[in-house]
């Protein structure tokens, strides 16, 4: 038995090569590799109903039960391959066990496309005699291999952002590795078996070993959709901005309606939460907030037929409002640490104390665009300073609520005076209120200081909050 695992998994996707992995795995003394244990229509191998002494019946109501078969199954050491459409409930356990060595197969996404596309076609899914082999070209289609490409990325990613977060390591493992005998050997000594191979398993052929041009009818239009995909991520935004977590103490419910508001922090909380108030006709310390999760899933399970609603505000005028509430004000809220770091170290044109006659609509324009300068250097994680929720990305708290809960409702600032009060009908309410708008920031609004120059910085700085969300222009 390995010292560092127990039982191993071979993560991979149809026609990577895991069916030659696994021969070339079963070939070594003391390794068994029981095929796809989990497929949800057989159990191991195609036609089979039975694997281990338990049938798929067995296995279906408890996959656990199988994990345990497989674990403890003679030899010293068992494994399985595991595809992304097997069954689910094992993904987890499996991830979360060190003592289960993770074996990555991957392969060129668009050769195992088209080997896919052939093999559903062709009906042809193994080759061990090459007089056998049926021959088949297939068409490529620009949007299926997109979807099929993101499918791919997206479990990848996962897995390995799931290793990461548990301090695991997995053996990465190629298609065009599979004919290197010192790879093989090399997985057998990271397993801890003592048994090596001499030579290759060669009973399976390749079945598509021609370039991928040949094998679609219609290669040019191929040649033109792939060069549409971005492979370098020329137009990715790295995010260094830190996650999120749920920040349930924060939510707000309705004293009697069954509304809960989950806050994005930026200025528009006390119009959302007087609303509320003025809802069912009661003080703002009636509604119910700073609740735990455990209270929160209470309440939801109390209000059948709840609502989950969140609100955004344009990144522009959220900033200007953290800017106006956190740093320029000096009373209850200030940020005067990061207030400090902005005008000693940034140097921006704060003064000690605002007064209205040291502090032009000039100076205010030039010291919101150092703060704007400053807010795009911050989340990426280029200062000292915390990244505050109230400035933070509104898709980062977004994430942060999901995590917990999920609103079934984004509504955003400019729309409030009819969604909520459409929102409350569908409630049952016949006469809701109309909401309010949010308190003018002091000393300057935002329209006095306007001008392209500060939505330029916006973007900068909030650039994945324009990306998913469409914002435009606040003017």
């Amino acid at each position: 038995m390995s010292a560092q695992f127990d039982y191993f998994v071979i993560l991979a996707a149809m026609r990577t090569g895991s069916n030659l992995l696994e021969a070339n795995l079963n070939a070594l003394d003391g390794v068994t590799c029981h095929g796809e244990a989990f497929n949800p229509h057989f159990a191991g191998s195609l036609k089979s109903d039975h694997l281990l002494g338990l049938s798929l019946e067995d296995r279906d109501a408890d996959p656990v039960r199988m994990l345990k078969a497989i674990k403890s199954a003679p030899g010293d050491i068992n494994g399985f391959r595991y595809f992304e459409d097997h069954d689910p409930r094992i993904l987890k356990p499996m991830l979360n066990d060190p003592r289960c060595a993770k074996i990555i197969l991957t392969r060129n996404p668009l050769d195992s496309y088209l080997s896919l596309k052939i093999a559903q076609k062709t009906q042809q899914w193994l080759l061990k005699n090459v007089k056998r082999r049926v021959d088949a070209q297939v068409d490529f289609d620009a949007d299926e291999f997109s979807d099929y490409l993101n499918q791919l990325q997206d479990h990848q990613l996962m897995v390995q952002r799931h290793l990461q977060k548990t301090g695991q390591t997995g053996f990465f493992i190629h298609y065009d590795d599979l004919t290197e005998l010192e790879v093989i050997n090399g997985l057998a000594v990271w397993l801890g078996v003592e048994g090596r191979l001499t030579r290759l398993d060669d009973t399976l052929k390749p079945q598509n070993p021609a370039p991928a041009l040949s094998k679609v009818t219609n290669p040019d239009e191929m040649k033109q959709a792939l060069c549409d995909q971005d492979r370098f991520g020329l137009h990715r935004s790295t995010s260094f901005e830190p996650q999120r977590g749920a920040a349930v103490p924060l939510y707000v419910a309705a004293a009697r309606s069954p509304l809960m508001y989950l806050p994005i922090r930026g200025g528009i909380e006390p119009v959302i939460v007087q609303w509320l108030a003025d809802l069912d006709g009661c003080q703002t310390d009636k509604l119910i907030t700073d609740r735990n999760r455990k209270q929160v899933r209470s309440w939801k399970q109390g209000h059948p037929g709840h609502r989950q609603f969140t609100v955004l505000r344009h990144p522009l005028a959220r900033a200007h409002t953290a800017f106006c509430s956190h740093i320029l004000n000096t009373g209850p809220g200030s940020y005067k640490m990061v207030r400090n770091y902005l005008r000693n170290r940034l140097k921006l044109p704060i003064p000690g104390q605002v007064r209205d006659n040291n502090y032009s609509a000039e100076q205010h324009r030039e010291a919101f665009s150092g703060f704007l300068d400053f807010l795009r250097l911050n989340l990426n994680g280029q200062t000292p300073v915390r990244v505050d929720g109230t400035w933070c990305s509104q898709s980062r708290t977004l994430e942060g609520i999901a995590s917990f809960t999920m609103p079934d409702l984004i509504l955003r600032e400019e729309d409030l005076m009819t969604a909520l009060p459409d929102l409350a009908r569908s409630m049952g309410h016949s006469n809701p209120p109309q909401p309010g708008s949010c308190a003018p920031d002091e000393p300057y609004a935002l329209d006095q200081i306007y001008d392209k120059n500060l939505e330029a910085l916006a973007v900068d700085a909030y650039q994945r909050d324009y990306e998913a969300f469409g914002f435009s222009d606040w003017r």
